[in-house]
């Protein structure tokens, strides 16, 4: 039951396609990146952690390959950017570029 319920919300949710909704959809997962990255992408400085605000999509889009490839050394990127899809890191890479830098 859990899981046709799990399956139905994931199918209304694709199915509603709005901007809306997917801005929002995303923003939820770019909150997991706020653990280590500050929210919304803005570091809180001096953590040693990059802001990921204002990066473009390509640059961002190329790292998370590179994290992914293990082409980028990384602590624990390597295994963090294995666990998202190619959408979600072009969506991700879109809402980083739109907050801008501080």
């Amino acid at each position: 039951m859990k899981r046709r319920l799990a399956a139905l919300a994931a199918t209304s949710l694709s199915l509603l396609g709005a901007p809306a909704v997917a801005q929002d959809a995303i923003r939820y997962v770019a909150a997991n990146c706020a653990n280590c990255h500050g929210t919304d992408g803005y570091s809180a400085g001096g953590a040693g952690m990059p802001g990921l605000a204002g990066l473009s999509r390509t640059y961002f889009v190329e790292q998370m390959n590179a994290f992914r490839t293990g082409a980028r050394q990384a602590t624990v990127m390597h295994q963090i950017s294995k666990g998202y899809t190619d959408d979600q890191i072009s969506r991700l890479a879109d809402y980083f570029a739109t907050k801008k830098a501080k």
